[in-house]
């Protein structure tokens, strides 16, 4: 009998982000996208609704960013949040600062220009994480 798929939000400001994300949580029949957000409020909204076993959100965002939505939803319905974000000085910043506030972990995000090994390389280490935080939530069971 197969088991059950994860449920999974992604949240990104990109229309074109959320695709790829989406497609690459996918390639792992053990995940399945159930709603995506492109801003932190709508996050917080769909997140409350639809309580996913996971979600993926991007710092950089306009309205609310990552962090802001982050502190909420990890007060409100506290679940694996995994970061994404560019990696610069201003994203390593936001790395210490999203795991403080309670995220499971922080990803590189692909850059829209980089080759398509980029993003393969990048959806691998995102379900590797995500298989990781359902683990690690399954054990606080």
């Amino acid at each position: 009998m197969r088991e059950m798929s994860y449920r999974v939000m992604v949240v990104d400001d990109s229309g074109f982000m959320r695709k790829i994300i989406s497609d690459l949580i996918e390639l792992d029949s053990a995940f399945k996208v159930v709603a995506t957000a492109a801003d932190g409020r709508e996050a917080i909204d769909k997140v409350a609704e639809l309580k996913p076993d996971v979600v993926t959100m991007d710092v950089e965002m306009p309205e609310m960013n990552g962090l802001e939505s982050l502190k909420v939803i990890m007060k409100d319905h506290p679940l694996p949040v995994i970061m994404l974000s560019g990696i610069n000085e201003e994203g390593m910043r936001e790395t210490i600062m999203a795991l403080e506030l309670g995220a499971f972990d922080f990803i590189r995000k692909p850059l829209a220009s980089t080759s398509s090994y980029d993003i393969e390389q990048v959806g691998r280490e995102l379900r590797e994480q995500m298989k990781a935080a359902m683990l690690a939530k399954e054990r606080e069971r």
